[in-house]
């Protein structure tokens, strides 16, 4: 008798699980595609009725599986909400506290957990590791790849960045530049922005040199090689991630004159809020030209492309699965890292816990289960989807998880599920905050600063701190007491 490799004996264990989870012997198992892009802010899709977003194949995927209103990351910032999404854990379990961080090698991943059933992993795109850990994946490319593809071309993007910033990839691991210093120093042609990250302009590099390109392409040509075979493939994308530098074809449909700043720009009350929030609304020190009007608007239009490109070359991964003959066997779930705020309250980018920051979109499509139009209500976070993908392929489930599976929200979308929810952003700092969210409501705890409690149903932008008015003593109490029962922050010890 032949030897059969490792992969040939966990797949046909992989395949027996599945037939008794799905009752579907010879059947194999369900795929994974997990779609992800950077900063999109969560309702900025045109079937959420954003008047501007230019979201085709996003809004033709969530007419075909369930789409979640009230979905959260764990934490505001790239690297902790990557490692919640791919282990199941909140940040102060996994231990990645911020973007410098590298995920602990004892915290296994989703590739981990799909390579011991028999599946190619693969990882395409960007994932913010920090170090060259590859965390289970098999088949890996990413910024580094992208290089070597661009060769010269590369200064192209080094001069659009314009500074180091692991978090656009430049460099993808910090301590490779860390000894010698930015090899770009002195090189790159400088731009007269005023901060570390320009307003943005339509790119010079060519569409299809484009790291959204390249995404694409790479994972079109995964499914190709590999589809044939069970599949866990994660395609991340950059955008809609500064540099906000779209290709010229999807800058050409914005016009800054016709964007509007939103409706919260302006008109807070600062006394009302904490410091850290006051400071940021007022010295945006990133990009300081936001606070010219005319410039803001060019922000948002050039944000909007950016979206627009990334949804572009998702939807050209989506047709591929589907001219592939694969998409019937696949599990595909949607989402990003965390929001964007867009203007929102005067604030720019992420690191806060209002809505347009510390949520995201989250759409998921599983075979036999999701079928149609479909919403739910219900408040989730990222930390579900590692045992909710387990649980739609038929894996044993995981002790020890933070998030439980969204099967029963997937089954039953128009359900909506008393939940709480939670994040968390610069932990071990004096900075520190955190925030939960239970029914109506949202309570942002900061270790030096004012409290904050938004009720969301009357007031969905977050504009009435009710924590500073005695009548919402009770609600702030029993908040903070289950918070602190999650997690007491070190520094309120």
């Amino acid at each position: 008798m032949n030897p059969i490799s490792r992969k040939q004996f966990l797949s046909a264990g992989a395949g027996a699980l599945t037939a008794a989870a799905f009752g579907q012997t010879g059947r194999r198992p369900k795929n994974v595609l997990l779609l992800m892009s950077d900063q999109h802010k969560p309702h900025a899709m045109g079937i959420d009725g954003d008047p501007v977003a230019k979201t085709p194949n996003l809004d033709a995927f969530c007419r075909s599986g369930v789409r979640f209103d009230s979905a959260y990351c764990s934490n505001p910032v790239c690297v902790p909400s990557r490692a919640s999404l791919l282990t199941g854990l909140y940040t102060h379990n996994h231990g990645a506290y911020n973007n410098s961080v590298p995920w602990p090698f004892a915290h296994k991943t989703i590739a981990h957990h799909f390579d011991r059933a028999g599946y190619m992993t693969g990882l395409i795109g960007k994932m913010h590791f920090v170090d060259p850990q590859t965390h289970g994946f098999e088949y890996r490319l990413d910024f580094n790849d992208w290089w070597q593809y661009l060769g010269p071309k590369s200064k192209l993007y080094a001069e659009e960045l314009g500074r180091a910033n692991s978090g656009s990839g430049m460099p993808q691991i910090d301590d490779l530049w860390r000894d010698a210093g930015d090899p770009w120093d002195g090189v790159r042609e400088k731009d007269d922005r005023q901060g570390s990250v320009a307003v943005g302009r339509a790119s010079e590099m060519a569409e299809q040199d484009q790291f959204e390109s390249f995404v694409t392409r790479e994972s079109i040509r995964f499914l190709k090689n590999h589809g044939k075979e069970p599949f866990l493939l994660v395609s991340s994308f950059l955008k809609p991630h500064d540099p906000f530098m779209p290709a010229a074809r999807f800058a050409s449909m914005f016009r800054p004159e016709d964007m509007k700043l939103p409706d919260t720009s302006g008109k807070v009350d600062l006394s009302k809020v904490p410091k850290e929030i006051r400071d940021s609304i007022e010295n945006n020190r990133p990009t300081p030209e936001l606070r010219s009007k005319e410039q803001a608007k060019r922000r948002i239009a050039l944000y909007y492309a950016s979206l627009a490109q990334m949804d572009d070359c998702l939807g050209r991964v989506l047709n591929a699965l589907r001219e592939l003959d694969l998409e019937k066997d696949t599990v595909i779930l949607y989402t990003a890292d965390h929001g964007e705020m867009l203007g929102e309250h005067g604030l720019w980018q992420k690191f806060v816990f209002y809505e347009s920051s510390v949520g995201v979109p989250l759409i998921v499509r599983a075979p036999g289960i999701t079928q149609g139009v479909a919403r739910s209500k219900t408040p989730v976070s990222l930390v579900q989807v590692l045992p909710t993908l387990l649980e739609l392929c038929g894996l044993p489930a995981l002790s020890g998880l933070d998030g439980a599976s969204l099967t029963p929200d997937l089954r039953e979308p128009a359900k909506t599920r008393d939940t709480t929810v939670f994040s968390e952003f610069n932990l071990r700092t004096p900075r520190a905050k955190y925030m939960i969210r239970r029914g109506d409501f949202k309570y942002n705890y900061y270790v030096n600063d004012m409290a904050e409690l938004y009720n969301l149903r009357q007031d969905p932008k977050e504009m009435r701190n009710l924590a500073l008015e005695p009548a919402s003593a009770g609600t702030v109490s029993e908040l903070k007491a289950q918070l602190f029962q999650w997690h007491k922050p070190e520094e309120a010890k």
